[in-house]
């Protein structure tokens, strides 16, 4: 595998300032710590020479930088993770994500995630993680994640250059990504557009209703209407992928929360609703197609995937006249 390599000179007028800095400022994508990391390997020199995070880089300095590989997994393949395969060949997998089952290794996840269920999988070995992520190593094969308690399709890369190619979709919003999920009354339907960010007052939410972040956009549809409009099944177009992205725009932008949002709920549902939550027991949202070109043939591929059993339970309960 080539070696990703840049050539680099400090801007003129920038202030002098440490090279770790100047680099994480110079290199779109690619986070303090990695180049912190690569410093300390040798794979950074200062006006031909190698140096260390602190030495000042003056306008107009030459620095030369040589990705390095990310830590590798230490996570052991598990035999007993569950989860559906709708595609695979050599360069990747898409996957049917059940409920409840974490994407990757993190804080309080350290087994039995969907990365250990794909390590114990012939084939999978342990793929190349991602250079320019500290966090690489932690997520092998990864590209995009959606939430534990969000069931549904997911692409996975086994190669370097399938990752690389995938991310370049993602990045360019060309992926398509639809959801179905219940809702508790009925939204307005039509495209939202948003900044996004997090939410000031809790570590844990995200927000729409700030005045710094990100792009976010979604369309929605109703698909049907329950009983009373005490809820509705809708279809969720994303054409951005912020973390939290659906369930924040339902609840702030529409006030229609996902049935059983612990987290964004907001509102009290009717008590016929509430109890429908509560036996599903997860935020009603499913990934239920992607479609993107093949990172390597080009070939154009999408998949679906119906609405699982438990939703469709709280869906008919939601439908019913009482």
């Amino acid at each position: 595998m080539t070696e990703k390599r840049w050539t680099l000179t400090v801007p003129e007028g920038r202030a002098s300032d440490r090279v770790d800095r100047v680099l994480a400022a110079l290199l779109d994508g690619v986070s303090r710590e990695t180049i912190k990391r690569w410093i300390q390997e040798g794979r950074v020199t200062l006006a031909g020479r190698p140096c260390r995070p602190k030495d000042t880089a003056k306008a107009g300095a030459e620095i030369v930088v040589v990705a390095g590989p990310a830590p590798q997994s230490a996570a052991e393949p598990d035999p007993g993770v569950r989860f559906g395969v709708v595609f695979e060949d050599d360069e990747m997998l898409v996957v049917d994500k059940p409920a409840g089952l974490v994407v990757h290794p993190g804080r309080g996840h350290w087994t039995g995630t969907l990365v250990h269920g794909l390590l114990a999988r012939p084939g999978f070995e342990r793929p190349p993680s991602d250079p320019r992520d500290e966090q690489g190593h932690l997520r092998p094969g990864i590209v995009h994640r959606i939430d534990k308690d969000t069931s549904g399709l997911l692409m996975v890369a086994k190669t370097e250059r399938a990752r690389e190619g995938l991310k370049e979709q993602l990045a360019q919003h060309s992926i398509e990504r639809r959801y179905l999920g219940l809702t508790v009354g009925v939204p307005r339907p039509g495209r939202i557009e948003t900044l996004h960010g997090r939410d000031p007052k809790s570590r844990l939410r995200f927000s729409s209703r700030v005045t710094e972040g990100k792009p976010a956009v979604t369309d929605v549809e109703v698909l049907g209407r329950a009983a009373g409009d005490e809820g509705a099944l809708v279809r969720l177009t994303l054409h951005t992928g912020r973390t939290h992205q659906i369930r924040v725009h339902l609840s702030l932008e529409r006030g229609t929360p996902l049935l059983a949002d612990a987290l964004y709920g907001g509102m009290r549902a009717p008590e016929r609703v509430q109890r429908i939550a509560a036996d599903l027991g997860r935020q009603a949202l499913h990934a239920s197609v992607v479609g993107f070109r093949h990172p390597t043939t080009g070939e154009e591929l999408r998949f679906e995937s119906p609405l699982p059993s438990d939703l469709e339970q709280a869906w008919t309960a939601l439908r019913a006249r009482v």
